[in-house]
Order: C-alpha cells, then sequence, then structure tokens
C-alpha cells in the first residue's frame, strides 16, 4: 500500500527471541520468535489504530525480511522506504524474561560478520524515498538506536533536518538499550557522557518526548516533565512511564499523572511502551490537544495507556496489539463507561 502517511515511524525492524519464563533464550527452550523493534512496533500499532503510517528501516534479504514485508503489507503500512540489504542479516535480540513478564535484553545472533541490515540504513537510497513520503506527514517518529551505529546515525540525522525544515513534528521514544552501543554492557546500565551527548541531539529537536522513569533519571537527573520540558530550547511535550506505575506529564503547558492499568494476565511486557506511543500519538493526531483542553489531555493519556496494558496479555510487542474498539471496550470495562 503507498497511502501518504500522516505518521512516519523511522528506525529498526527485528525478531525479538522470547525466551521460556525464567529460562535464557540462547540455551534454554521453547522459544518464541516475535516481530519486534519500537518504529517497527509503533508503526504497527498506529495502523491497528486506523492511522495512515510509512515504516522506514532496512532489512536482511532473508526470511524476516520477508515477514516484516508481509506483516506490513497486511496492516496497510507504506513500505515504500524499507530498504533490503543483500549482504547483511536481519537481527534477532535475545530477550529474557522473569516470572512476572518483565523483560530484559542479553544480546544478538545472525549477524553474518558485517554488523545487521538495521545498522546500515543507506542515506542515499533514503534521500531518493523520504521526500515522497514526508509531503503530507505531521509526525515523524524516532528511537535512540540508530544513532548507535555510523550509517544509520547519519541517515537519522538527516530525516531529523528535513522533516523539521518542512514543518513536521519529532516524536522521540528514547527506548534506552545499552547493548545496541556496546554488546559487553550491562543491559540495565545508564548511558555514559559520550552516549548521552550523542542523544542529546534527539531531545534537543523533538516536540514529544516519552521516557521510562529510569531513563528520566538517567539522562536529566530528575522525572518531573515539566522540569524536563523546560531545560530543553523546544519546550517539548514530555511524557513519564513507569511500567505498571504512575504516569506523569507535562502536555501543552499542564502537568497531571494517573495510574497506569494492569491487565489481570501479564504474558510479556515486550511493547508495551511502544503500544502506549502509537495510542498518545493516534489521539494526538485525532484531538490536536492544546492549552485549554486538559480532560482531553487525560483521555488521551488513559487511551494509551489501555494500548500498552492490553499488548502485555499476549506474547510479542505487535500480535497483541489492540484495535480502538478493542481498547474502547477496555476502558469501558475497567472504568465504567469513561473514555
Amino acid at each position: 500500500m503507498n497511502t501518504l502517511p500522516s505518521v512516519i515511524c523511522l528506525g529498526e525492524a527485528l525478531v525479538d527471541r522470547l525466551g521460556p519464563i525464567g529460562g535464557d533464550p540462547l540455551r534454554d527452550s521453547p522459544v518464541l520468535d516475535r516481530l519486534g523493534g519500537a518504529p517497527a512496533n509503533v508503526a504497527c500499532g498506529l495502523a491497528r489504530l486506523g492511522v495512515n503510517v510509512a515504516f522506514i528501516g532496512r532489512l536482511g534479504d532473508d526470511l524476516i525480511g520477508k515477514q516484516f514485508n508481509q506483516l506490513m503489507l497486511d496492516r496497510g503500512i507504506n513500505i515504500s522506504g524499507l530498504q533490503i540489504d543483500l549482504n547483511r542479516s536481519s537481527r534477532v535480540v535475545l530477550v529474557s524474561r522473569d516470572i512476572t513478564g518483565d523483560r530484559s535484553f542479553k544480546g544478538f545472533i545472525g549477524d553474518k560478520g558485517e554488523q545487521f541490515a538495521d545498522q546500515a540504513l543507506d542515506i542515499d537510497q533514503l534521500k531518493y524515498d523520504f521526500p515522497k513520503l514526508i509531503s503530507h506527514a505531521s509526525w515523524l517518529l524516532v528511537g535512540s538506536i540508530p544513532l548507535a551505529s555510523p550509517a544509520s546515525r547519519e541517515a537519522l540525522l538527516w530525516s531529523l533536518n528535513e522533516a523539521i525544515n518542512l514543518g513536521v513534528k519529532i516524536a522521540f521514544d528514547v527506548n534506552w538499550r545499552p547493548t545496541f552501543w556496546d554488546l559487553k554492557s550491562n543491559p540495565s546500565k545508564g548511558p555514559n557522557d559520550l552516549e548521552i551527548k550523542e542523544i542529546r541531539t534527539l531531545f534537543e529537536r523533538a516536540s514529544l518526548i516519552k521516557l521510562a522513569k529510569e531513563e528520566a533519571n538517567w539522562f536529566f537527573s530528575m522525572d518531573d516533565p515539566a522540569h524536563i520540558s523546560f531545560s530543553l530550547p523546544n519546550k517539548p511535550d514530555v511524557v513519564i512511564t513507569d511500567g505498571s506505575h504512575l504516569i506523569s506529564w507535562h502536555i501543552s503547558g499542564i502537568s497531571d499523572e494517573m495510574d497506569a492499568f494492569t491487565p489481570e494476565t501479564v504474558v510479556d511486557t515486550t511493547g508495551a511502551g511502544d503500544a502506549f506511543m502509537a495510542g498518545l500519538i493516534f489521539k494526538m493526531l485525532s484531538n490536536s490537544l492544546s492549552l485549554n483542553q486538559p480532560k482531553i489531555t487525560k483521555d488521551s493519556i488513559r487511551f494509551a495507556a489501555a494500548c500498552g496494558a492490553l499488548v502485555c496479555t499476549g506474547s510479542g510487542a505487535i500480535d497483541p496489539q489492540p484495535t480502538r474498539i478493542q481498547v474502547d471496550k477496555f476502558l469501558s470495562y475497567v472504568l465504567g463507561g469513561i473514555n
């Protein structure tokens, strides 16, 4: 499908190899392979909600690449900017899950010795595809992972400049993953000074930023969304999530907070934040949030939180993503009809 998108998601598409609960995905079985990657997840989530969306990224000429191609076609996602690398493979991420469904990233497999396809996003091909896609877009969504590799970093920063020059807003979901920067890194460690400096370039260009609470403290030494917004030149909207705990935000000059939703059964938390981001952008496109609409803003956060909760009821980041009808039904159930 080549419908001109309202949102472009740019970055990695990959496979999450989920180990058995409490086990090691490299050694234990059974494992579940689920298509993922934060920008790909958001693109699929937006499409499931009915948004015209495009995905730009780079995959190998392999089974994973073919599966993504078919998935995105089935979802109605514009993939005219999807690049296929004939030499590098698609990335497989090893994901461990504890007894609560919480996950951690343990490394990668499938490298043919020339890095992975997502690390080699080609700027020359991007310069050909991007102008055709951006003409009707309102948002460009990105994460921090492309900054970890020289080729994808160059392509990402070029895309940001092009989008901003055309008045397209940047949505930045930090998605800090230390193993993408250094395979030997502790998966739970924060960024070093150089990594903070690199990622700061995205903070300074964004109109909307979503961070996990620990990311806020790593990058800003605080978790107050208003103070984070005031510290940046664009004074962006800022949303901070904390798993199943409190969500806080500073949007259109208004600060507020609410409790996240916790589904009765949590199978896998992979992709919950990406589903949240898809739900929030969907509502921002629908509502044009403004200073005089704090209730609409809170309803939008509530909708996004429901998207995130529903993803946790199934395996992987994409298959359990809800439709708008499913989100409305969930909210009607948990809130007694308030939406």
